[in-house]
């Protein structure tokens, strides 16, 4: 069990598994792409534990608070390190979060962007500190996402060789 595999259970979280996508949808891409020491990370949404899309859905600021939102985007952490486990193995590979891209689903006028992907942040400095987990971001609205929910994170991280 590598170090990283510890903290999350000593946080009492869990990964979810793969995705469960709705019925008639397929992905034509990969959740996680290696290029050498490079890792980029399509963009993911909040799962529950069963890997089904994670609510509550709809506009941030409208039809969910900015406190769930906080939840949401925490929850997409975990379906991201839950993605970069099954494709590298083991979380402890990672060398360092470079940047992410974090996107909410929000009504015009919606300025709390940051406070909603903090949620993704703050998971992941908690999980690999400062050294490994400082990253690089940009929080943005939407007008919609995919499947009406409410946060999507991209990713870019650098793996050990």
């Amino acid at each position: 069990m590598t170090d990283i595999s510890e903290k999350i259970a000593e946080l009492g979280l869990v990964l979810p598994p793969a995705p469960v996508m709705p019925a008639g949808v397929t992905l034509p891409f990969p959740p996680v792409l290696v290029r050498g020491d490079r890792v980029l990370v399509s963009g993911h949404g909040p799962q529950d534990s069963d890997g089904t899309l994670a609510g509550p859905f709809g506009q941030v600021g409208v039809d969910v608070s900015v406190d769930e939102g906080y939840d949401l985007a925490r929850k997409t952490g975990l379906s991201i390190l839950g993605a970069l486990e099954r494709e590298l193995g083991d979380l402890g590979r990672i060398s360092g979060w470079c940047s992410i891209f974090g996107m909410v689903n929000c009504a015009a006028g919606f300025t709390q962007q940051p406070a909603v992907i903090n949620g993704f942040t703050d998971l992941i400095i908690e999980v690999f500190g400062t050294e490994v987990g400082a990253h690089t971001r940009s929080a943005v609205g939407m007008i919609a996402l995919p499947f009406s929910i409410a946060v999507e994170i991209e990713a870019e991280l650098l793996i050990a060789s």
